[in-house]
């Protein structure tokens, strides 16, 4: 793997950190499995890019991108609280909506932004290679992103959100309003995928409608990876554990791609995704059941 595909690779799965930790927030927090992901993320992307050839400034166009993202999130949201469709289909009929809402966003699939100013631009020219550029700031921007997570999860109303994820019932009775709190998680989620999608766009110079597809399974692999590799009580380090198996999973579908001896060409990237997949799920099964055979020895022998 040469230098530019590594950094290449690590800057992508930073862009996906911030999906991953919005996926987090959705499925381990609230226990609400949400797809919308798939058609928030391509929806931050095409605000983004509409609001940057329109001259807007790059991080403001990528805030309404994050608000773009937390208003699907809302719809979501809705269908299931307020009209009582189960969340996973409610999420559905969302992301199908989005496809359409995108192609009405941009007038067009995709849109090229390779002459606009992002915010990157202002870092070029300082003596770092471009390649090398990139991942810094989006590492400094999903570093800020993580604080202000863990920050609010730590609040009075980060502890009632996720109290609501674990047992709404007995949050309920104890005067929590989880109907409120469910809506500001997703729309928290969907946000942080807006957010990718806008700095998605922004890093690889193009927005198109098909690049949300997949995403879900993409935040799934790097939540399970990072649980894998960085198991922890601590929710900080859980989010951490996210920004690294994000990292992780994107270095090893990089690896798989390269290497020669594999003869994997880049449109076997969906194989390769759901066999990391596949084997991110099998590993923690397997380690549970040496580590129960090594108890269950331990107890034998005494």
């Amino acid at each position: 793997m040469s230098e530019i595909a590594l950094f290449g690779a690590i800057e992508i799965g930073l862009v996906y950190a911030l999906v991953a930790v919005g996926v987090f927030l959705s499925f381990r927090i609230l226990d609400f499995p949400d797809l919308t992901v798939d058609g928030s993320f391509p929806l931050g992307a095409a605000v983004c890019a509409v609001l940057l050839i329109a001259g807007v400034n790059p991080w403001l166009a990528s805030l309404a991108a994050a608000l773009a993202g937390a208003l699907a999130g809302l719809v979501t949201a809705a269908l299931n609280l307020r009209f009582k469709i189960l969340h996973l289909l409610a999420s559905i009929l969302t992301m199908i909506a989005l496809f359409s809402v995108n192609l009405r966003v941009m007038g067009r699939p995709n849109v090229a932004l390779l002459m606009q100013d992002t915010v990157l631009t202002p870092f070029y020219g300082l003596g770092i290679p471009d390649h090398i550029v990139r991942p810094l700031v989006v590492l400094v921007i999903v570093a800020v992103v993580v604080a202000l997570l863990a920050r609010f999860l730590a609040s009075e109303f980060g502890l009632a959100m996720r109290a609501t994820g674990v047992n709404a019932r007995m949050a309920r009775a104890q005067g929590v309003n989880t109907d409120a709190h469910v809506y500001s998680g997703i729309a928290l989620s969907n946000g942080l995928c807006g957010l990718a999608g806008a700095l998605f766009a922004q890093t690889n110079g193009f927005a198109d409608v098909t690049t949300g597809i997949g995403t879900i399974v993409v935040g799934l692999a790097a939540v399970i990876v990072g649980e894998t590799v960085l198991p922890a009580r601590a929710l900080v380090l859980t989010l951490v554990g996210c920004v690294v198996g994000s990292i992780l999973y994107r270095l090893a579908v990089q690896l798989a791609l390269s290497a020669d001896a594999i003869g994997l060409q880049a449109s076997d990237l969906n194989l390769v995704t759901a066999l990391l997949v596949a084997v991110a799920l099998i590993l923690p099964r397997l380690r549970q059941k040496a580590k129960a055979k090594s108890t269950a020895g331990g107890r034998v022998a005494r």
